[in-house]
């Protein structure tokens, strides 16, 4: 790989191309070379100091970094730099890398960097300075002032691994600028991913220091934004077991299987091992790129809890040797050309640096000298912006032209925002308005093996310059293993979601994610997960039984197909065949006595009405139209009083046949059979009058009641006109009463002439049904509303049709012997059994 070679030929760098020399104790240079434009690097490569002023509570630790590697890779980027004949043309970059450890030297060495080694002179200064890796030593140098040096402000920092958000605030670093991501961008990928996996119940664990607390508020916010829930935020101190025993007390308790370890390097170390003597088991947890690809963490000890982990890592550099510069180093490294001679071996490209073992071969690190190396770079364009000149104007700025005796910190700071290159391993590098380069991460997962060693795989990636929906992506057909010996990705919520059909109800001084799920009301749903309100479906729907979808309501009305529709068809075919039959009946034996007796033209047309009336019952049954709404009101009226009519004609023909066989009476003379048609058409067309208005006024009409049932629509016929309805039942009930008191009142003439009492049995039974048919008719709900008004018609035509007609045809079947004027005129005594 390419870091790998740089650092290779590095350590075969020769002594006599740079200085080495041992400070003491009042200087902090370790690694110089002379040159036309100078270079500073503030590196931690000791690790002598150690913290002692611990009141004996802990053991001392060591918290300086090895960092050599970083001073090399700056020195060999210098080098490269001066071969390249374009980039700098007839100027030669020095360097002076510096050693701090600890805050004070570190800050010391910072000063010394950009004023010289007397530090009350602002001369013999570097023109910028790359460095240091620690976020809290960048915030405290760059707030430093000592001695009135006033050019340490206009002075360009560039940092490859100080990720504190915090130094993004020009107003407090305006010279600051970085080539590794800001943890602005880690936090907001850490939150991405939390929301991707659906980890919405995570605890934080942070150590104590600007790099980690400033995170950790930072990725609270972000958390907040998405969704995601903080069940706890817990400090760790290497020095304090009481910090420690809080946080092992809520890992048992706590509910949450996902945990965000929020370190530096040395405090994850720290904590792993304490922490790994505990049994912690079925917990997720998610490291940040500061110690999450550093293998040398992983043991057998620590495989419960390092195996599964999760994190964004600095993106690792190509491993391809493309440039001819590469191609040089790599044939050096192996003894081999890529142009072939009779004294060397054929480079394949394919070499196994695998097979090397030095200090250089450690590929966990190569992630972070690869930002030393694109900050020296980015140094030098800017220097080589600056120095740009043609007719006599920077080509960039338009200002006057700057030779190399002139460089000042400030103007390499003003053009550093221009700097817009490619290094030679194909990554793009310029700052934005904060000094923030293109952030761009791998998301490693950890795989312990048996052994307890790990391997650390890229699953995915997180890309800054894409839009926020799409800057995380999972590679395709990767093998994640999880936290907690899971098979699937683990869950880690407070609640499970609000289903479908139910609602979430936010608990009172709960986390937004603690809440409690309601099966949504009556008539509601919910289509949505964790939906915070049920809606209301159309009136014309009705929800499912799981309440999450809103269904056609079904429509109910008296159909031919049910039982009932299917009875009732029956009964309004067995009247119509009956009234048929007996039509038959009396038209064969029309001319007997029986049948002519009380005007058998009212006989026939009463018959007649009555197969009608059986018939429009059938229009009650079937969907209702807007015909059939109009037609079955209208002909039930109508038929109706036309039967009433005619039985009503034949009750006044009993009476006036009664006074006319009175001495000196007339009365058949005015009432005879064209008085008996008039009384019946006058009688018939009031009715026709009334249903005309009605249907002019306001119909009926076909009506989807969706009030009676809320889960159901009945199809009806509205009445229109409440009053046209009512009218017309009226007028039949008026009639039907007026024939039952002349029938009563006829009841004890003489049997032979007298139908009085079957019409007044008949006319008993009419009101009966329909004054019960009336509560019936309106407490009855839905089809059975048809069904009751249906039943009324066939009862009261088959209490008319049996009263009055099945008597005559037993005589005229089975009593012939009656069936004679003799008989009638009541000359004939009646034969004794």
């Amino acid at each position: 790989m390419i870091t790998l070679i740089l650092f290779t030929l590095l350590a075969r760098i020769k002594s006599d191309n740079h200085t080495c020399r041992l400070i003491g104790q009042t200087g902090f240079m370790e690694f110089s070379k002379e040159g036309d434009l100078i270079i500073g690097g503030l590196f931690s490569m000791s690790s002598t100091r150690t913290l002692i002023d611990n009141n004996y509570q802990a053991l001392p630790y060591t918290y300086c970094t090895k960092e050599l590697k970083f001073a090399r890779t700056m020195i060999f980027t210098v080098e490269e730099i001066n071969r390249d004949a374009i980039l700098l043309p007839g100027v030669s970059l020095s360097y002076r890398v510096y050693n701090g450890c600890g805050s004070e030297n570190l800050i010391r060495a910072a000063v010394e960097a950009i004023s010289g080694e007397n530090s009350k002179s602002c001369s013999d200064h570097v023109q910028a300075l790359v460095g240091h890796s620690s976020s809290g030593v960048i915030c405290l140098s760059l707030k430093h002032k000592k001695d009135g040096c006033v050019c340490f402000f206009f002075f360009l920092r560039v940092s490859h691994l100080s990720t504190c958000a915090c130094l993004s605030d020009r107003r407090l670093y305006p010279t600051f600028f970085r080539t590794v991501p800001s943890d602005r961008y880690q936090i907001s990928g850490l939150a991405q991913l939390m929301k991707y996996f659906d980890w919405r119940w995570v605890g934080v664990i942070y150590s104590i220091g600007m790099y980690s607390q400033d995170g950790t508020a930072d990725f609270v916010k972000e958390a907040k934004k998405e969704g995601i829930c903080i069940e706890y935020s817990l400090p760790y101190s290497q020095t304090s077991k009481k910090l420690f025993s809080v946080i092992l007390d809520t890992l048992l308790e706590s509910s949450s299987n996902v945990i965000l370890l929020f370190m530096s390097l040395s405090y994850a170390k720290s904590f792993l091992s304490e922490i790994e003597t505990y049994k912690i088991t079925g917990k997720q947890w998610i490291g940040t790129e500061s110690w999450i690809m550093q293998p040398d963490l992983a043991s057998a000890d620590r495989k419960h809890i390092l195996h599964g982990a999760m994190g964004f890592a600095l993106p690792q550099p190509s491993d391809e040797p493309q440039s001819a510069l590469i191609k040089a180093f790599w044939e050096e490294f192996f003894d081999c050309s890529y142009s072939p001679s009779n004294t060397s071996t054929v480079c394949t490209g394919a070499e196994d640096l695998r097979t090397v073992s030095n200090d250089y071969t450690d590929v966990a690190y190569f992630r972070e000298e690869n930002n030393v190396y694109k900050a020296v770079y980015s140094v030098a364009y800017a220097l080589h912006t600056l120095l740009q000149c043609q007719n006599g104007s920077n080509p960039t700025t338009g200002k006057l032209c700057v030779n190399k005796n002139e460089v000042q910190p400030k103007l390499v700071l003003e053009h550093i925002k221009y700097v817009n290159f490619t290094t030679k391993n194909g990554v793009r590098v310029l700052f934005d308005e904060y000094g923030q380069s293109v952030a761009l991460y791998d998301l490693v997962n950890w795989q312990m093996k048996e052994d307890g060693s790990a391997e650390i795989s890229i699953i995915g990636q997180y890309d800054a310059s894409f839009p926020k929906e799409e800057r995380f992506r999972l590679k395709e057909d990767v093998i994640i293993v999880w936290g907690g010996n899971s098979s699937e990705v683990p869950r880690s919520v407070c609640r499970e979601p609000c289903l479908p059909g139910t609602r979430k109800a936010i608990k009172k001084n709960k986390p937004v994610c603690c809440f409690d799920c309601f099966k949504c009301p009556e008539g509601t749903i919910s289509n949505q997960t964790n939906s915070p309100d049920c809606l209301l479906c159309p009136p014309e729907f009705w929800p499912n039984e799981n309440r999450d979808k809103c269904l056609p309501k079904p429509t109910e009305y008296l159909s031919y197909k049910e039982i009932m529709g299917a009875l009732l068809t029956a009964f309004s075919c067995i009247g119509v065949f009956l009234a048929l039959m007996i039509s038959v009946i009396f038209l064969t034996h029309k001319e007997t006595p029986i049948v002519r007796a009380n005007n058998s033209e009212l006989s026939f047309l009463l018959l007649f009405s009555l197969k009608l009336c059986f018939l429009c019952s059938l229009t009650f049954i079937a969907r209702p139209s807007e015909w059939s709404c109009m037609l079955r009101h209208t002909a039930f009226g109508i038929t109706f009083v036309l039967c009433i009519s005619c039985v009503l004609g034949k009750t006044l023909v009993v009476l006036m046949a009664f006074r006319a066989t009175l001495p000196s009476s007339n009365v058949m003379k005015w009432f005879g059979p064209v008085q008996q048609r008039l009384t019946v058409l006058i009688f018939t067309l009031i009715q026709v009058m009334i249903c005309i208005l009605w249907l002019t006024i306001n119909p009926p009409f076909p009506n989807m009641n969706i009030d009676y049932y809320k889960e159901k629509i009945i199809l009806e016929c509205a009445l229109g006109s409440a009053v046209g309805f009512w009218a017309v039942l009226g007028y039949i009930g008026l009639l039907a009463i007026l024939c039952f008191i002349l029938a009563f009142l006829a009841r004890k003439l003489p049997d032979s002439f007298n139908e009085a009492k079957l019409i007044t049995f008949s006319m008993l039974i009419f009101c009966a049904v329909w004054i019960t048919f009336i509560p019936a008719y309106v407490s009855s709900p839905g089809k059975f509303t048809v069904a009751v008004e249906i039943f009324a018609i066939l009862a009261s035509r088959f209490g008319l049709l049996v009263c009055i007609f099945v008597p005559k045809c037993y005589i005229i079947i089975f009593r012939p012997e009656q069936n004679s004027k003799k008989h009638l005129m009541g000359k004939i005594p009646l034969r004794t059994m």
